[in-house]
């Protein structure tokens, strides 16, 4: 059996259907399903049973011999959220339960870390372990990614095989519940539905024009093509980054809406809203050296090329993977 967790979520929904693909239905399933805005998500998929995340490592005591590896994805997520406690709890204390299960009973583990780890990128945006002690992420979203990532570095006991990786700006199908911490994709989509139009964030730094804020773009679809390699294949152990190594700017990310809907872009700006403008990300670039040094193949979807697919056969659509 496949374990997803946060398999009701954007990744790990997506996880699932790629899983699905491969005609692996052997899944377990856990996550919070109460939340009805994320039905859609998981119940036309295929799998054996959903188990609720509170009940999960009690239920990994006693069904572990017939688990093969478990993608955990399940986190708060939250970039804006203030309350330490509540991701010390749920990214933190939860996933070392999960780190420490599959230690002991010899379970292949892949994790979510997270881009945000690297804060404003004063030290660059390397997957390198001997930087993570250096880092200091922008907001408790991105410290308590990285608080597991240390205390992950220095146990002596860890499974036999485990990868972290750092997903950089992940956008696809099947994140509509995401709400304000859905894409700009998503939301330049349903922008233009409703106006015709879409407002970008204007910068609040000298260095950096309005819209050529820039981050490392990632189609879902290559995400969860890489998780499924790093399981499958002998990479060693430790931190990856998930990117696809090159940034492309937010207007370029909304004007490609525009264009994969036959629409000549509308574009204007406004002011980064007060309560994130200190702690915007104004770049983000993968290095994903470590990665390609281990096997994995340097192909991606183009920007150009995942938006066209996300907005034509998903959000057109009003599909989900």
């Amino acid at each position: 059996m496949i374990v997803v967790t946060g398999a009701a979520g954007f990744i790990g929904s997506c996880l699932v259907a790629a899983l699905n693909e491969q005609g692996r239905e052997d899944l377990i399933l856990s996550d919070d399903f109460s939340r009805e805005d994320k039905l859609r998500n998981w119940t036309d998929k295929q799998f054996i049973a959903k188990v609720d995340r509170d009940i999960f490592p009690t239920w990994l005591d006693t069904n572990h011999k017939d688990v093969e590896v478990i993608f955990h994805l399940g986190a708060r997520t939250d970039t804006t959220e203030q309350d330490e406690a509540l991701f010390d709890r749920l990214n933190l204390h939860y996933t070392q339960q999960v780190w420490e299960r599959c230690q002991r009973y010899d379970i292949p583990l892949i994790y979510a870390s997270s881009a945000a780890t690297y804060g404003a990128g004063e030290h660059g945006y390397q997957d390198d372990h001997s930087v993570i002690d250096k880092l200091t992420p922008l907001n408790p979203y991105g410290r308590s990614k990285n608080d597991f990532d240390k205390w992950a570095l220095q146990q002596d006991q860890q499974p036999r095989r485990w990868h972290g990786l750092k997903f950089f700006n992940v956008y696809g199908p099947n994140e509509y519940h995401k709400g304000r911490m859905a894409s700009v994709i998503f939301h330049t989509f349903r922008q233009i539905q409703k106006t015709g139009a879409m407002k970008l964030f204007r910068s609040h730094r000298p260095d950096f024009k309005d819209g050529e804020q820039s981050r490392d773009f990632i189609y879902v679809k290559d995400v969860v093509k890489m998780m499924i390699w790093l399981w499958q294949n002998t990479a060693p152990n430790g931190l990856y980054n998930i990117g696809t190594g090159k940034a492309r700017t937010f207007y370029d990310l909304a004007a490609n809406t525009f264009k994969a809907q036959a629409l000549v872009p509308d574009l204007s700006f406004i002011d980064t809203p007060i309560d994130i403008r200190n702690t915007y990300q104004y770049f983000t670039e993968a290095d994903m050296n470590k990665l390609h040094e281990a096997g994995y193949p340097n192909e991606y979807y183009s920007l150009e090329e995942g938006i066209e697919d996300y907005v034509q056969k998903y959000l057109s659509e009003d599909k989900v993977w």
